[in-house]
């Protein structure tokens, strides 16, 4: 028999507020349930057996996708699971949502779901008009092109490439390559190839390929054995919590990166063409920064006459309570580029129409994107607005951060740093070996929930995460808490 598992909040944690948002349209389980372990013998036979052909060791179980249900993972021996992990960040309005599954039921999809074009040579008849409805739709305020990839480190790598392609045409002044640069790109070579560099962060992480792993600082598993340009990179501000009772520290700590990007950029004014920055650095641990810094940053780049980039993908799509998480800062100037993909379902980026090259085939692949993920993301759209999602996810999440924090108030020894945006919310246990093992705690209390960072647990639920789904979560890390704090104590 199933285990159902309703966990018996302590003290300390309220009760969840109301939030505009309906219930998830078709209805959903009330809580997690346990048939096994987790992963369970059907999953562990199953790697087993995909171990054979790849290594499957990074797989945590097999999901009955038919069996799932809004906010709820079931696995393939029958253990349902309350979703904070949600496909790494990539699954926008939960599992089976009418509104999702309609766009694979609708006839009038039927041709673009049977027909995958080369969107670079020959579009569908309509498809300007679905890309100005959805995608260019929510375009961040001053970026009015998009250049549509296939994942989202080939939105940041072919970002790379728009911006390089950008500074040698201004440096060009207008006019076509010569013989002697189109003669040496072809081996490698300058002035063809020339010695460009993107400045990135420590514990940034931008994706896999060659120019995004020389950007990405967050693991060295990531990056070993793989060669890597010898590009610059910054320090990322370490900030101290809570923000009320540091602000003088981090105000410095701010500054000195701040200071030490400006040093980097002015030794190599005409090699450093871009920069490239996370609104929350998540796979490196969920770092953050205040608005005032990434205005700061904005500016210094806009002095330098250097590009600046903002990688969106896992923060864009609204669950930082603002549909893209850099609209938090303000900025008097645009980003140059917004590069997306994962709560998206398509990849790719925004730009100004600097960074659109003066000559064909610069920025280009055999799909250049995907209709049916365009298909999909009109299904997001359309739940992100008649669902109120936005306003959800800064509801949830403020809720969520409050609760956080509470347990973190009565076990300071074990939790720490309590940070976030929107539902973006993370916290820091003592050491990576705790962390590990609260994130087992509450896999057996039915929540399935990602780490990042050294010792961080974060949380990437889908936007129609509410605060009942809050409070959940938040009576099982507590009992997981505590029941690891007194094990730690015998």
């Amino acid at each position: 028999a199933a285990q159902h598992l309703v966990v018996r909040g302590l003290a300390g944690i309220p009760p969840p507020p109301s939030s505009p948002m309906p219930e998830f349209p078709s209805g959903e389980p009330a809580s997690p349930a346990l048939q096994t372990e987790v992963p369970g013998p059907k999953s562990r036979a199953l790697m087993a057996e995909m171990q054979e052909f790849q290594d499957s060791k990074a797989v945590k179980y097999f999901v009955d996708f038919e069996k799932s249900k809004g906010n709820f993972v079931v696995d393939v021996d029958g253990n349902r699971l309350l979703d904070l992990y949600s496909h790494i960040a990539s699954l926008p309005v939960g599992y089976n949502n009418p509104h999702m599954l309609e766009v694979f039921q609708n006839p009038g999809n039927l041709s673009l779901l049977a027909h995958r074009p080369a969107l670079g040579n020959m579009p569908p008849a309509g498809w300007i008009d679905r890309v100005k409805s959805t995608i260019l739709s929510v375009a961040p305020k001053g970026l009015p092109c998009v250049q549509l990839m296939m994942c989202g480190s080939c939105a940041n790598e072919n970002a790379y490439k728009a911006v390089f392609i950008a500074a040698q045409e201004r440096k060009r002044g207008g006019r076509p390559p010569n013989e002697e640069e189109l003669a040496s790109c072809m081996v490698n070579k300058s002035p063809g190839s020339p010695d460009l560099k993107i400045l990135s962060f420590h514990g940034a992480f931008h994706g896999r390929m060659l120019g995004c792993l020389s950007t990405t600082h967050s693991k060295a598993i990531h990056k070993l054995d793989v060669p890597g340009f010898d590009w610059p990179i910054a320090h990322f501000p370490q900030l101290r919590y809570p923000l009320e009772d540091n602000v003088s520290h981090n105000r410095d700590e701010e500054a000195k990166c701040l200071a030490e990007v400006d040093e980097i950029l002015s030794a190599d004014p005409d090699g450093i063409s871009g920069l490239i920055i996370e609104p929350i650095q998540a796979e490196g641990g969920d770092n953050h920064a205040s608005p005032d810094f990434f205005r700061e940053l904005r500016q210094i780049c806009t002095n330098r006459g250097v590009y600046f980039i903002v990688d969106e993908v896992q923060t864009g799509c609204g669950a930082s309570g603002h549909f893209w998480a850099h609209e938090a800062w303000e900025l008097d100037t645009p980003p140059d580029a917004v590069t997306f993909s994962k709560k998206m379902q398509i990849a790719g980026y925004y730009c100004t129409k600097e960074l659109i090259p003066t000559s064909t085939y610069r920025i280009f692949n055999t799909w250049m994107g995907d209709p049916v993920r365009l298909l999909q993301l009109e299904a997001v759209l359309k739940c992100v607005k008649d669902y109120s999602l936005l306003e959800n996810a800064q509801i949830t999440g403020d809720y969520l951060l409050k609760g956080i924090k509470a347990i973190q108030a009565d076990y300071p020894g074990m939790l720490a740093n309590a940070r976030g945006a929107g539902t973006l919310v993370a916290v820091d246990a003592a050491t990576p070996g705790d962390r590990d093992a609260l994130i087992t705690a509450l896999r057996t209390r039915g929540v399935d929930i990602p780490p990042c960072g050294d010792a961080t647990i974060r949380c990437r639920p889908g936007l129609f995460f509410g605060p009942k789904h809050a409070k959940q979560f938040l009576d099982a890390f507590q009992d997981a808490v505590v029941s690891h704090v007194k094990g730690m104590a015998k």
